[in-house]
């Protein structure tokens, strides 16, 4: 079994004042390729911590964690922003899209940052955009697309590099019930398609369309277990 994440024994501590708050404490976790993983915990568990960390947003105290077999301990500021424009596509609950630029300019963002040719950012940028079911909206900002197609664009932007890792946090949480299911389909489609997806969220329905559920309390995973009765998108989107 191939793992994109590896971590062992990690530890976030935060200097406060005088006082060491333990954000995350000997963490192990390993993603397989190709898993649905949905993260939870209450306010203050870790659960954010540890989004950052796996996201190269914020560097462990101590520990090991392995992106794709590359040790981020190990890693330089400028490697570790590589890593993030190419390894990891990121989704947020505020969808970051420049308001004066198109659906099509907003995806080919992160290829340009990599060097990625101007006729070849085109092309993935429409591929990806009609991927997620935008290929009417491509020439549209962001202030003429309703907030499940911003969403939309803010995953195709995410896919456009290809990276090993999708990361979601509250992708849904400012989507009403019935968008939210529909951007849940898209995740579940790409995971179908081998991608590997990580999502934060504080809704236990949308933690059920994830394949596994882990738990963090107090800096710890409390529980990490496979989804039992897993929701199914697609099937909820055509009823």
């Amino acid at each position: 079994m191939r793992y994109v994440i590896q971590i062992e024994d990690l530890k976030k501590v935060y200097q406060v004042g005088d006082q060491e708050i333990h954000a995350l404490r000997d963490v192990q976790l390993n993603i397989a390729d190709g898993d649905f993983v949905a993260i939870m915990g209450p306010s203050g568990s870790g659960k954010s911590t540890m989004m950052n960390v796996i996201g190269c947003l914020d560097l462990p105290t101590s520990g090991q964690f392995y992106l794709d077999g590359y040790s981020i301990l190990d890693a330089r500021e400028d490697e570790l922003a590589i890593i993030r424009n190419q390894k990891i596509g990121f989704v947020f609950q505020k969808f970051h899209l420049l308001p004066r630029a198109t659906a099509l300019e907003n995806v080919e963002l992160p290829m340009i940052y990599a060097g990625v040719p101007a006729k070849e950012r085109r092309l993935r940028a429409i591929e990806a955009l009609t991927s997620v079911g935008l290929s009417d909206r491509m020439n549209n900002k962001p202030n003429e697309l309703s907030g499940g197609q911003q969403q939309r664009v803010s995953i195709a932007r995410a896919l456009v590099n290809n990276p090993v890792i999708l990361l979601a946090d509250e992708p849904t949480g400012a989507l009403d019930s019935k968008t939210s299911v529909e951007i849940m389909e898209i995740f579940q489609r790409l995971n179908d398609r081998g991608k590997t997806v990580v999502l934060v969220t504080h809704d236990q329905e949308i933690a059920e369309y994830a394949k596994r559920l882990i738990h963090f309390r107090d800096g710890r995973i409390e529980e990490d277990q496979p989804v039992g009765n897993r929701r199914m998108a697609a099937e909820e989107v055509k009823a």
